[in-house]
């Protein structure tokens, strides 16, 4: 199986904050790969854009060295890295000063797709908006990439949907959420609306209820101060794992068109119910392994705010009612480990002798590490002795079945590669809109306004564990289990 390379248009890619840590692990990295699959032609240049007073040769240098750090080796030929390099370009700016900008806008050119990409901290998202238009440097065909957290709360993500739609049309402001560029992600919405297979069971009569869960094993030492202020509720839940949560839930669109698929998507989050507090467990991760804990890495040993957190959510629809979906995500875990977890219900009559071998078909959804998906489900066991069951996956795992496209240069992309060529294309299927984002935050918000009103107080874990014993109780008691966490 061979991936397809379809090219993009001539584009000019300005990136602000070009010189930061997502440029330079993500952005820059997957530009190259897909320089290197042929899918970007030689007109198009790629910007970075800083407040750091460095030559074009020295941005170079620096972009050189993170394409040594982040990209295999193996990718890194040298006419190639040295063919790449000639496309980009450098200008310091200031987000909140006037020097720099002229310069920009009499280098870009006019008969392009122009894109910004706004790699900096949410506060300059306004700053940035407003010098790109009132120097002329944006037109109505030109598109900004936004990244998150796009607003910490429904006000904060109102004003500045309204500050930005001061600038952009909808149509031309992108909202990255890198879940939803997985191969994974999307290949689970081929699996539902591609194939007649599992649509007639996609529902309450036939699921017992899904898991979605994103893991990881790193703590928040280094960014600790600003996670202090978000936790995992605002910096997963109310985007990430609600993305995933909407894809897994909605409605067939009419058509894969954007505002179709987003429809769909805003159906879902309107229709979530008010999730109680004895359906929430907050933990924070206690020090082990030689490193320390959650309050020392944050620097507040008064922080009430959660590293992990598990939610029972259910959807007030006919497709889903009485059918709950657990949440979890959390830092310092015993795997990184993400995926989504659909268990199907039992037969309604089991026939064979051995029904304690019985085991539920599951769905499951890997996200990381090993993209690829497999269906648990139940055969006869090999051998003389009777009909005795024994549970077997039905295997996609893409490493092997892309194995072919990984040999060559169009391997398949991740998901800031593909979600970046999504932005040249004006394809924004895998981007929020703003009526999403305000949605999941008004669902967001009185969850949130409960627990500060409340006091609670997060619950201690041990590192390299699933969380804390509450989360275990919160699937038990309705007769469930957590998937482990490997």
């Amino acid at each position: 199986m061979v991936s397809r390379v379809i090219p993009v248009d001539t584009f000019d890619l300005v990136i602000f904050g070009g010189t930061g840590d997502l440029a330079r692990r993500k952005i820059f990295p997957g530009l190259y790969r897909r320089f290197m699959a042929g899918q970007m032609n030689d007109a198009s240049r790629i910007f970075g854009a800083a407040r750091a007073a460095l030559s074009e040769q020295e941005f170079r240098d620096q972009i050189g060295a993170a394409l040594k750090e982040f990209v295999a080796t193996d990718r890194l030929e040298p006419e190639a890295v040295e063919g790449f390099l000639a496309r980009i370009f450098y200008v310091p700016i200031n987000a909140r000063e006037e020097s720099g900008w002229e310069k920009l806008k009499s280098t870009l050119r006019g008969d392009v797709v122009r894109a910004f990409y706004f790699s900096v901290a949410p506060n300059l998202f306004p700053d940035l908006a407003e010098r790109l238009h009132a120097h002329g440097i944006t037109d109505a065909t030109s598109r900004i990439v936004v990244e998150k957290p796009f607003g910490r709360d429904l006000a904060s993500a109102r004003a500045l949907n309204e500050v930005l739609a001061r600038y952009f049309h909808e149509d031309q402001i992108y909202r990255i959420d890198h879940y939803l560029g997985k191969e994974t992600v999307q290949n689970l919405m081929a699996v539902r609306f591609a194939n007649i297979l599992f649509e007639p069971i996609w529902n309450s009569q036939h699921v017992d209820h899904v898991q979605i869960t994103v893991a990881e094993t790193m703590g928040v030492n280094g960014r600790g101060a600003y996670y202090d202020k978000s936790g995992a509720m605002r910096d997963m839940v109310q985007n990430h794992l609600m993305q995933l949560l909407c894809l897994i839930a909605m409605e067939p669109p009419y058509h894969f068109d954007p505002d179709a698929v987003r429809d769909e998507k805003l159906k879902v989050i309107r229709a979530l119910q008010p999730v109680p507090p004895q359906n929430i467990v907050r933990g924070q991760y206690l020090a082990g392994g030689g490193e320390g804990s959650y309050l020392e890495h944050c620097d507040n040993p008064d922080s009430r705010t959660e590293s992990y957190i598990a939610m029972k959510v259910e959807i007030a629809n006919w497709r889903w009612k009485g059918t709950p979906f657990y949440l979890r995500t959390g830092k310092r875990l015993r795997a990184r480990h993400s995926e989504i977890a659909i268990t199907f219900k039992e037969p309604p009559h089991l026939i064979f002798d051995d029904a304690e071998g019985w085991k539920e078909n599951v769905l499951v959804i890997r996200l990381q590490p090993n993209e690829g998906m497999h269906l648990m489900v139940m055969i006869k066991e090999p051998g003389p002795g009777g009909m005795r069951l024994m549970q077997v996956p039905l295997d996609m795992t893409f490493a092997t079945a892309y194995a072919e496209a990984a040999e060559a240069a169009e391997d398949v992309p991740d998901a800031y590669e593909r979600l970046i060529m999504d932005v040249i294309r004006g394809n924004q299927t895998l981007f929020m809109r703003g009526d999403e984002v305000e949605a999941a935050w008004a669902w967001a918000d009185p969850i949130i306004e409960g627990w500060e009103a409340r006091g609670d107080k997060p619950q201690g874990y041990d590192p390299g564990s699933s969380g804390p014993e509450d989360a275990l109780m919160l699937i038990h008691r309705d007769g469930r289990r957590w998937r482990e966490i490997k």
